[in-house]
């Protein structure tokens, strides 16, 4: 796998991106928050056992830890900008052009979290396309 995980390799991240956030939260009240949080929180019965709340709650932490430090890693806090202000801008073409409405929190909502998956998965693969583009190759500093 010298060069790199090719357009398969950045499919599968971006979907494994998409489940983790969509997993996390969505507008279709299908997901942790939902199903784990939110009944706490306003105090309803929740359904389900606590320990499987328990596991899942912690294997979607250390899914968006992976995530998270991979993206710090290979682009940093100013590429996460420059990525979020890229799906800014595109959720304002979105609405500009009529595709989402502004008043429809459940469009915009879909939209945001599909820019969030997006960063995570360009984060998780930047360092294999900065390679591809650029022949140069990233390294880690080690001690």
């Amino acid at each position: 796998m010298a060069g790199g995980p090719g357009l398969g390799g950045i499919a599968a991240r971006t979907l494994a991106a998409l489940v983790l956030v969509f997993a996390t939260y969505n507008p279709e009240r299908v997901s942790y928050f939902h199903w784990a949080i939110a009944p706490l929180r306003s105090g309803e019965a929740t359904s389900g056992p606590a320990s499987l709340k328990f596991l899942l709650g912690i294997a979607l932490l250390g899914g968006w830890a992976v995530f998270l430090n991979a993206t710090r890693r290979s682009i940093g806090v100013g590429g996460a900008l420059l990525v979020l202000a890229i799906s800014g801008g595109l959720v304002w073409l979105l609405i500009d052009f009529g595709i989402v409405s502004a008043g429809s929190a459940r469009g915009v909502s879909y939209v945001v979290l599909v820019c969030t998956a997006l960063l995570l998965a360009v984060g998780m693969s930047w360092s294999h396309l900065s390679r591809k583009l650029s022949g140069q190759v990233d390294m880690d500093a080690t001690d």
